[in-house]
């Protein structure tokens, strides 16, 4: 149950990577610049309650780079890409191990 979670999340992220890169893409045409959508726009229109108490808790306990340049500051769909890559192969079987009893 608990690989299907893990597949599923990962698939999804991944697509919502894909949307972003569309959508940033398409944003940069049109503006004739380069445009992302950073993570912390993101998630400031989802739920900026919990964006806060995190911002309030990684100020105090975390470095001062955290926040701004490398969590924060990073493309939404580079950040969901690579949650996607880390959560599908988390997901995956096990491999049997051949010639070895159990």
């Amino acid at each position: 149950m608990i690989r299907f979670l893990l597949r599923t999340l990962g698939l999804l992220s991944l697509a919502a990577a894909f949307v972003f890169l569309v959508y940033d893409g398409t944003r940069s045409i049109s503006d004739n610049r380069l445009d992302f959508t950073r993570v912390e726009e993101v998630w400031s229109l989802v739920h900026p309650g919990s964006l806060q108490q995190l911002r309030s808790f990684l100020e105090s306990h975390g470095p001062h780079w955290l926040w701004n340049d490398y969590l924060f500051g990073a493309p939404a769909f580079a950040a969901l890409a690579v949650l996607g890559a880390i959560l599908i192969p988390l997901g995956r079987r096990r491999r049997p191990l051949i010639g070895y009893a159990r």
